[in-house]
């Protein structure tokens, strides 16, 4: 008798322990729209590669990015890796450069993807780090349309006009008339791709990007906007390995999830050995994150929300990654940009991944959300800082 009731105690405490972890995992599974989502954006070229890497990490990911051109303009190939990820338990995502006329199957299967493949099929993966481009190349996408864009432009609400209207102007609109979101990933100017039309940005964690930085600007955007966001883990280095360290990469995940993005990608790319630039210690890390998720309720990973926000000066396209950073890729740092900077860097060292940085515009209410806002020439920054 007493065997039987310590067994019969055994079994309720393993439960009790175990029941809340497999909830999550469930309800990760199901679609749920507060579902965390973790995984890979491949980017090899056959389908033999995108099967490997889903059988590779299918175990402790939830989310495959069909990340190559060649896959996403060839019918049966892109059918073969979306449908073999979906299999495996896995939500897709599939990029797409532009949706050309010629390709007069790709309309009929962006209509039915959902249909096919219901809540697993998430979206659209459009172009690729507009707001980037826009900064380096004076232009948000490579072509003679997108270079004449900004010609004579006259100031910065000119700018923002022109950038925000002109990318749902296109292959966009194709996206939302199929019903389905659309995303991409960037560096910079993550404000006005939601303002373009975006759903969700993966903010870069790469290079010596201040992740706490640009936490701030893409989160701070999402949230204002009422939009979702990501983190995509892409190159440190120009050169093999590309990719930052196991340990690295794993910091950056956690960094991510505590902060509340809802996506959080691993880039892969080039696709030179097994599994492109991955390699074991990669995927133990991967591993680690899994696992880490799953026991967050009992105090995994501690969550992180903004309460102070900076704001910025309306339409101020600025890219903030120096203090000489270009605004709108057309003009070179103003006389404001010394004073947002040094005010930035104060409050980041003050408030760390509590802060969000937004835009003073008049069409979203900013106010109610944080518990405190600093504009970009606010005097009480200095004061904070000295004290």
């Amino acid at each position: 008798m007493k065997l039987t009731w310590l067994l019969l105690l055994t079994v309720l405490l393993v439960s009790a322990v175990c029941f809340p972890i497999l909830y999550v995992h469930n309800e990760n599974k199901n679609g749920d729209s507060d579902e965390f989502f973790f995984g890979v954006s491949f980017g090899g070229d056959t389908v033999s590669q995108a099967k490997s890497l889903i059988d590779k990490v299918k175990g402790y990911t939830n989310f495959f990015l069909v990340n190559n051109w060649d896959i996403s303009t060839n019918e049966t190939a892109l059918n073969e890796v979306v449908q073999y990820a979906v299999d495996a338990n896995l939500s897709t995502m599939v990029f797409f450069d532009f949706i050309p006329e010629s390709y007069q199957w790709l309309q009929l299967w962006l209509e039915t993807a959902r249909d096919r493949w219901g809540n697993r099929f998430l979206g659209v993966y459009l172009y690729d780090e507009p707001g980037g481009k826009q900064l380096d190349e004076g232009q948000w996408r490579s072509g003679p349309t997108a270079a004449r864009l900004f010609e004579n432009v006259s100031d910065y609400s000119d700018a923002a006009t022109r950038f925000t209207t002109a990318i749902p102007s296109t292959d966009m609109q194709k996206v939302k008339n199929s019903n389905l979101p659309v995303f991409t990933s960037d560096y910079a100017l993550y404000w006005f791709d939601y303002l373009a039309g975006y759903d969700t940005i993966f903010a870069h964690f790469g290079w010596n990007h201040s992740r706490t930085q640009h936490i701030a600007l893409c989160r701070g955007a999402a949230n204002v906007q009422d939009k979702d966001w990501g983190a995509i883990i892409t190159w440190t280095y120009n050169e093999p390995p590309y990719i930052e360290s196991g340990a690295q990469i794993l910091q950056d995940m956690i960094t991510a999830y505590q902060t509340g993005a809802k996506y959080v990608v691993v880039f892969d790319f080039p696709y030179d050995q097994q599994f492109g630039i991955l390699d074991e210690e990669h995927f133990a890390a991967m591993d680690a994150f899994w696992k880490m998720t799953l026991s967050s309720h009992e105090g995994g990973i501690e969550k992180v929300e903004a309460d102070v926000a900076f704001v910025l000066p309306k339409d101020y396209g600025w890219g903030m990654r120096t203090e000489e950073d270009k605004i709108w890729g057309v003009w070179q740092a103003d006389a404001d940009a010394p004073l947002i900077w040094e005010n930035m860097n104060k409050l980041i060292e003050r408030y760390g991944l509590k802060l969000d940085i937004i835009y003073d515009d008049p069409q979203f209410s900013y106010l109610e959300k944080y518990s405190m806002v600093y504009y970009w020439n606010s005097t009480m920054i200095e004061s904070l800082y000295e004290n």
